[in-house]
């Protein structure tokens, strides 16, 4: 492979910060929002326009699952406020969890404001600054160029773990057996949608009968490989809803030319999966497209090794740790079929029977071998089935605000983070130590 030697240069140092969050994602907004409140100098780095990650750019349906998050039901009350002015569909089947896309970035951009967190948008993170073991800082590029921004604390809420990656922090990619990840997704909104008609079909085991057929052994046959599933959302905008039908496999999202194949895989199908709307499914006959995401909804990529590893039987188990910094965590394993379209034989969506709810103990945020760094939402320690639970947008925040509550405690303290006390986790984040 040819290579270029890149002249050796001086990077400025452009922010020195307490606590610094990468990545605007659920996790990353809960994170900023708690240790700013604790009074921390704070800032959040993030790749898009706008915060909210999937919520927002990615165009998300719903925050779906549950957890402890206060900032979530704070969000959500926040943006229900702005539906009448920002377009209210006023249909009953449009819960306080579905998306406003547009107000829920604004509320975003107000709660960063309101908590004295600095934003730095259009900005990736592309290398980590680790002294004896310790990450001190990350390297960022934008639009100014190259720079360096120090903090006491960082936290990896970049999803894919990129900080984390950049420090030497091992991980594996997908599956155990054969490194295998599950597809991704580019979300799109319709308009022109009939909602006295109109059929949302929410899992992939939703059957719904038509006169032409079921919709999701329809789609099997009549969209292009590797779609083949019917999921439809109401949405808070009038006459819109939210689909979640395009589908590819064997996309890497850690890798630029596999992500930029996904993009293109997946915005191919919009046009025949609106067509197929047209044609079979009832309320969406005259609907067309409103808009697609601004980035590609990656659901697995690397799995960190911390101190603790969280798996799939503490959550068929309910297990509550008494070092957690998560409770009341809840969903399916959310497993997509990982070589075609649909739900894979080890995930459980509709038919999911598990009664109770579970908790995440500190030592998944924290990384193996490296100081200074939290790890923060899908990217925490976990195996590949527990991840398809806690991936889920509801328990991300939660572990964002976890780790946001433990990089002030450290910082105000001078503590290291292995050290941070865990009953003052759980005091910041809303429950009494017992």
């Amino acid at each position: 492979m040819n290579r270029y030697r890149e002249p050796e240069r001086e990077i400025p140092i452009i922010h020195t910060v307490d606590v610094l969050v990468c990545g605007g994602g659920p996790a990353g907004v809960g994170a900023a929002v708690v240790a700013g409140r604790q009074g921390v100098s704070t800032m959040v780095v993030e790749s898009m326009d706008c915060l909210g990650g999937t919520a927002t750019a990615g165009l998300m349906s719903a925050w779906g699952g549950r957890s402890s998050s206060q900032v979530m039901q704070e969000i959500f009350e926040r943006t229900h406020q702005k539906w009448e002015i920002l377009g209210d569909s006023g249909d009953e089947r449009v819960g306080l969890s579905s998306i406003h896309h547009e107000a829920q970035k604004i509320v975003l951009d107000e709660l960063m404001r309101e908590t004295g967190v600095r934003i730095l948008f259009c900005t990736i993170v592309c290398g980590a600054i680790v002294e004896q073991d310790r990450v001190r800082g990350v390297i960022v590029e934008n639009k100014s160029g190259r720079g360096v921004i120090l903090a006491k604390c960082v936290i990896d809420a970049t999803g894919d773990g990129d900080v984390a990656a950049y420090a030497g922090v091992p991980y594996t990619k997908g599956r155990k057996e054969d490194g295998k990840m599950q597809p991704c997704t580019l979300m799109f909104n319709i308009g022109g949608v009939d909602y006295e008609k109109a059929v949302f079909p929410g899992s992939f085991e939703t059957k719904v009968f038509t006169e032409k057929g079921e919709l999701q052994s329809l789609a099997k046959t009549r969209l292009p490989f590797p779609a083949g599933h019917v999921l439809l959302y109401p949405n808070p905008v009038p006459q819109a809803a939210s689909c979640n039908m395009t589908n590819d496999i064997d996309i890497d999202g850690t890798d630029a030319e596999s992500i930029t194949k996904g993009i293109l895989d997946c915005r191919s199908q919009i046009e025949p999966i609106i067509e197929f709307l047209h044609e079979y499914v009832p309320g969406y006959e005259k609907c067309w497209l409103m808009s697609s995401a601004s980035i590609l909804g990656i659901r697995e990529t690397r799995h960190f090794e911390g101190i603790e590893t969280l798996a799939e039987d503490t959550i068929l188990q309910a297990k509550l740790h008494d070092d957690w910094v998560v409770r009341r965590a809840y969903f399916n394993f959310d497993v997509h079929n990982i070589t075609g379209s649909g739900l894979d034989k080890t995930g459980v969506q509709h038919e999911w029977k598990q009664p109770d709810d579970y908790s995440i103990p500190y030592g998944c945020l924290l990384p193996k071998k490296i100081e200074g760094l939290l790890l923060s939402g899908r990217n925490i320690s976990g195996s590949h089935l527990a991840h398809s639970n806690f991936r889920i947008m509801s328990v991300c925040i939660a572990l964002g605000e976890a780790a946001g509550a433990a990089a002030a405690l450290a910082v105000k303290n001078s503590q290291v983070l292995k050290e941070v006390d865990v009953c003052a986790i759980q005091k910041i984040v809303g429950d009494n130590c017992s």
